[in-house]
């Protein structure tokens, strides 16, 4: 028999921050940077908790280099080899604390990490990155992923349940990636009928994940510096961002002009350009689960960052944190009906 949860459950555009007196004079004055020490790694983390997504037009090196300049965080996307890992490495050294290797759950996938952490021996996490994380092979996949790199913290998902963030995380991995379908270029919900609101979905895993000292990656549904402070209100570790990064100089793809325009492609890894770019097409048994679409040619990433971190510092101090790591406990949330008032749509001030 069929079950309904009738439990309201809220995406970010269904909410706004309740404003609270503070001591912050300025923005200047909020601090961003995290420092988190994983639970089965051992290892700590110290940075700005924000992470390009491991998607091919989001997770370069370009993107790492840029993104580690303001202490921000980069999945690299699966599609590099290990030659171009270690031209990178040697290059970059200092960049390589900000990034992430990211593997499939497949045998080859497998080898191919073991090259690359052995190749570029000061790597230090590990992105394991599958649509459904609710697989028992993945679990295993987990296990296995822990018990040959014992010391490497491990971001593993995607899951929208408190119960699959613990059962990853007593598997072996440190962040789980919440989010199933909320990506700007993600057609899951469309195509499958599954889903979760992605700040219930947030709220709910990292409650899950924060009573095993584990910690949560919000992944997906962020469409302006508003939506990543909601995700880190609303208790996520770090949030990941993949159209909001698209269409920059160090994003992935060639500028195209049209119309008079500048665009660069920008499309989900389970879409036909992805599978027919690196599988040859969409297997007969499955459905793509993703779009293509043409983003604006946005310039440099630095400044659209300035913007992401400008407005995560204004909400800390419409709310009264002074550090970024108070900013769950000094949130309210409301209950909206509309975000903004659209009246005028022909300009704005974001880049």
């Amino acid at each position: 028999m069929p079950n309904i949860i009738n439990d309201i459950k809220l995406d970010f555009k269904d909410v706004l921050f309740l404003p609270k007196r503070g001591k912050a004079e300025s923005r200047s004055d909020v601090d961003l940077n995290r420092e988190l020490t994983f639970k089965n790694s051992g290892q700590t983390y110290s940075g700005i908790p924000i992470i390009a997504s491991n998607m091919d037009t989001v997770g370069t090196f370009e993107m790492a280099k840029a993104l580690a300049k303001h202490g921000c965080f980069t999945c690299i996307h699966k599609f590099y080899n290990v030659e171009e890992w270690v031209k990178f490495a040697k290059e970059n050294p200092e960049v390589l604390k900000y990034v992430a290797a990211s593997s499939g759950s497949g045998e080859k996938d497998f080898l191919k990490l073991k090259e690359i952490v052995a190749a570029v021996p000061k790597l230090g996490f590990i992105c394991l990155d599958v649509a459904n994380g609710y697989s028992e092979f993945f679990v295993m996949f987990v296990r296995k992923v822990r018990k040959e790199f014992p010391t490497m913290t491990i971001m593993a998902g995607n899951v929208v349940t408190g119960e699959m963030v613990q059962e990853l995380i007593l598997s072996g991995a440190d962040i789980i990636k919440v989010g199933i379908g909320p990506g700007s270029v993600c057609t899951t919900r469309k195509k499958t009928g599954v889903g979760y609101p992605q700040l219930s979905a947030v709220m709910e895993c990292a409650d899950a994940a924060h009573g095993l000292n584990g910690h949560i990656i919000s992944d997906g549904g962020c469409t302006c510096p508003g939506d990543v402070a909601k995700a880190f209100g609303a208790g996520a570790d770090f949030v990941m961002l993949g159209g909001m990064l698209a269409g920059h100089d160090q994003s992935g793809g060639e500028i195209i002009e049209k119309n008079g325009k500048k665009v660069k492609e920008f499309y989900g890894m389970s879409s036909t350009t992805a599978m027919h770019k690196y599988s040859g097409g969409v297997a007969e048994y499955r459905a793509s689960e993703g779009k293509t679409v043409e983003v604006p040619y946005r310039g440099d990433v630095n400044a659209t960052m300035l913007d992401v971190l400008g407005g995560v510092r204004s909400t800390c101090t419409y709310i009264g944190a002074v550090k970024l790591k108070q900013l769950t406990r000094k949130t309210t949330f409301i209950r909206v009906t509309q975000q903004t008032n659209e009246v005028y749509q022909g300009s704005t001030s974001q880049p």
